[in-house]
C-alpha cells in the first residue's frame, strides 16, 4: 500500500499501540490502518467492513477481513481476545452506539476511538448560516451522509464518565496540530484511548 493514502490521525493512533500487538479494527475500510500499524508496530491485525467495495480493497491490502455489519455485535469474539480494538471516524455511523461500545470494551483490552467534534467553531458557524458543516472531518452533503449520531467533545466525555469508561488519553487536533485550549471549540477531529474502570 502506498503511504501518502495515511491520513494524518495514523501516527497518534500508532503511538497508543504497543509493538506486536493483535489489533481488531472496526470499519477498517480499505485496511490502510493497518497496514500502517503492521509496518510500524509488527502487529497483527484484524479488520471488520461492512462495505462491500472496501472490504475487497482490504482482501487486495493483505489484510485478514470479515465482511459483517457491526450494528449485529462482536458475539463472535472472545472477551479480551484483542490489545486494542479500533473504532476510527466511525462511531458517528453508528446507530447503536452504547451496544457497540460495551462490545468493543469486552473484546479489546484498550479502545482507541476517534470521531469529527461537531463542536468545532466552523461547524458551527455552518450551521449559524443555515446549513448542515461540510469540512475535511465531515464531507458528506446532508443528504448522503453516513452520520446518524454526530457528537461534541464535551458529549463524548460526558459519555465515558456515565458510562464508566476510563480515558487513558484524549488528543483533540485541527489541521494535524493538538488543540489544548478550548479543544470542544477549536478542535476538528477527537482521538480517545479508553479502558473499562
Amino acid at each position: 500500500m502506498k503511504r501518502n493514502n495515511k491520513r494524518s490521525d495514523f501516527e497518534i493512533i500508532s503511538n497508543w499501540v504497543g509493538d506486536r500487538s493483535k489489533v481488531l479494527d472496526l470499519g477498517c475500510g480499505d485496511g490502510a490502518l493497518l497496514n500502517y500499524l503492521a509496518e510500524r508496530k509488527n502487529i497483527t491485525g484484524f479488520g471488520i467492513e461492512k462495505d462491500k467495495d472496501n472490504w475487497l480493497l482490504s482482501l487486495k491490502n493483505n489484510i485478514d477481513v470479515i465482511q459483517m455489519d457491526l450494528e449485529a455485535g462482536l458475539s463472535g469474539f472472545e472477551d479480551g481476545s484483542f490489545d486494542v480494538v479500533i473504532l476510527s471516524k466511525t462511531i458517528q455511523s453508528m446507530h447503536n452506539i452504547e451496544a457497540l461500545m460495551k462490545e468493543m470494551l469486552r473484546v479489546g483490552r484498550e479502545v482507541i476511538v476517534t470521531f469529527p467534534n461537531f463542536g468545532y467553531w466552523r461547524d458551527r458557524l455552518q450551521i449559524l448560516m443555515g446549513q448542515m458543516p461540510i469540512s475535511d472531518e465531515l464531507p458528506y452533503q446532508w443528504f448522503d451522509t453516513p452520520n446518524v449520531h454526530l457528537c461534541t467533545v464535551k458529549d463524548f466525555d460526558q459519555f465515558c464518565f456515565e458510562h464508566k469508561i476510563k480515558v487513558l488519553d484524549r488528543l483533540v487536533v485541527t489541521k494535524n496540530r493538538s488543540v489544548h485550549f478550548c479543544p470542544n471549540f477549536f478542535g476538528a477531529l477527537a482521538l480517545y484511548q479508553l479502558v473499562k474502570k
